[in-house]
């Protein structure tokens, strides 16, 4: 197809114009989504539902395809609305102008992450619904709120409320990312995200003193010890071919803090790391050789975490399963090369798998840039139109399960 046939499109033009809405942190005004979304859901017959799990900010919007077996647990196909923050100055294109380069490229904030996913599940139904289709189970397109900044005020607080668990849910496809090949990933678990912040206190003085226990050279200790872990994680990863960034622990120095003044030996030093922690690591000792570590850097440290998830089981990819074994011979009869694999990052999965739901992260994203959250995000018209193509097949294959 040519730019001007890509223009003309009538699921691309929908799907730009839900990336020329601005949805982007901090402070989103949801509005103008919703809006977009109860056009969708009038254009194709859906029935539409507006929730306000946590405050009137945050808005969780449910597109509801009823099934023929509506008593059945349900299928939900989620992205979130919100996108991260972007540098204007870094982008080649207005990051919310949608612009479309003659290769086809479509450049917007929400491109990858996850605008797309959203519309092409729409795309899929419409023409699902419009050659007479309807699924054995009821379909929910939901656009959630906050993810970008953890899910506190949307998915994380909305399936504890009674409108969710009426629902019925009983499995959900979510964001996963683009890949660099022809394989396409599908994302089946997500790894233990720990913020921890180190409070390390020691004696304080004129800077010209070599003074014992000081902070700082506890924090020296500290940071060394965890650099330490970290390095041998970056060896495992390049020594071992088969694994995936997510089958790694990866931690990382996020922020540094105190003092007073240059020539004064400071009572208190902070430092956060930001840890995310593979799925066969046995939670309890590794916090206790971290609190160990800290005795041995001379005590006097507190160690506070600002964020600790709990182990959440990954979802089963096996014959056990059988949203997966839809799932995946949806994707073979469509020729398509998958990748199972433990999610690098956060996702609104994690609180599904949570509850018992299982949740499988996949964006039909081959062959391109994995630019979630940096300048000139794009996806290529031609890959976003085949993936409502992809998901004509996947959403049936799991909706008759």
């Amino acid at each position: 197809m040519s730019k001007a046939e890509w223009e003309n499109n009538e699921e691309i033009k929908i799907f730009r114009e839900y990336l020329r809405i601005p949805s982007v942190h901090p402070n989103v005004d949801y509005k103008p989504c919703v809006e977009f979304l109860q056009r969708q859901a009038e254009s194709i017959g859906l029935a539409l539902d507006v929730s306000y799990p946590v405050n009137d900010s945050n808005p969780v919007v449910v597109l509801k395809w009823l099934g023929k077996q509506p008593e059945l647990p349900a299928i939900m196909l989620n992205s979130h609305m919100d996108v991260v923050p972007v540098f204007p100055e870094k982008w080649t294109y207005d990051p919310f102008g949608a612009e479309m380069d003659e290769a086809g490229n479509i450049y917007a904030r929400g491109t990858q992450d996850t605008k797309g996913i959203g519309t092409q599940y729409l795309g899929a139904i419409r023409a699902l619904k419009a050659s007479g289709y309807q699924p054995k189970r009821t379909v929910l397109v939901t656009f959630v709120p906050d993810e970008e900044v953890g899910g506190y005020l949307g998915m994380r607080e909305w399936i504890h409320t009674e409108q969710f668990k009426s629902l019925n849910v009983g499995f959900s496809l979510d964001e996963g990312s683009s890949s660099l090949d022809d394989a396409y990933y599908v994302y089946y678990g997500e790894r233990t995200a720990w913020h921890l912040r180190f409070k390390i206190h020691g004696n304080a003085g004129h800077g010209s003193l070599l003074l014992p226990n000081t902070a700082g050279v506890k924090l020296n200790y500290i940071v060394n010890k965890m650099m330490e872990f970290r390095e041998s994680q970056v060896k495992r990863l390049g020594s071992d071919k088969s694994l995936f960034f997510g089958d790694v622990t990866t931690v990382n120095l996020t922020r540094l803090s105190g003092g007073v003044q240059s020539n004064v030996v400071p009572s208190l030093l902070e430092v956060v790391f930001d840890l995310r922690i593979a799925l066969d690591v046995d939670l309890a000792a590794f916090e206790q050789q971290i609190r160990d570590w800290c005795e041995q850097a001379g005590g006097g440290i507190d160690l506070e975490f600002e964020q600790k998830d709990v182990y959440v089981p990954p979802t089963k990819v096996d014959a056990t399963n059988g949203f997966w074994v839809a799932f995946e011979q949806a994707t073979k009869k469509l020729n398509l090369k998958i990748r199972p694999h433990v999610c690098p990052g956060g996702t609104d999965s994690r609180f599904l798998r949570a509850v018992g739901i299982p949740a499988l992260g996949f964006s039909p994203i081959c062959d391109t840039p994995i630019l979630l959250h940096d300048h000139d995000e794009y996806v290529r018209a031609e890959t976003y139109l085949h993936g409502i193509e992809v998901y004509k097949k996947i959403i049936p294959a799991v909706a008759n399960v």
